[in-house]
């Protein structure tokens, strides 16, 4: 069964547009990345600051396999200078 999830990124003030590059950089390590079936990048029209990744995987575990992986690069930890707080990792599921 496939996995959908939302990752929402909180960026400080003014933060947004400087992190959106860096985050746009990183979707081909992501599509790349073993069970990816689809990533696409979302900012707030009306709050600019706040950058939403939707993402389609084939399964639970090849996102937290991703996840454990961006953890163990430090990619969170580099994020931290532009977030208000941590990311926030939303998993849905399908009810239609």
């Amino acid at each position: 069964m496939t996995h959908t999830s939302m990752a929402y990124f909180p960026c400080k003030e003014g933060m947004g547009e400087i992190l959106l590059p860096a985050v746009l950089e990183g979707l081909s390590d992501t599509r790349a990345f073993e069970g990816n079936i689809s990533i696409n990048t979302f900012v707030d029209q009306d709050s600019p600051d706040r950058i939403i990744l939707w993402e389609k995987w084939e399964s639970r575990e090849n996102y937290e396999a991703y996840l454990a992986w961006r953890t163990e690069t430090g990619m969170f930890e580099g994020l931290e200078p532009f977030l208000t707080g941590p990311p926030e990792f939303i998993h849905l599921e399908a009810k239609d």
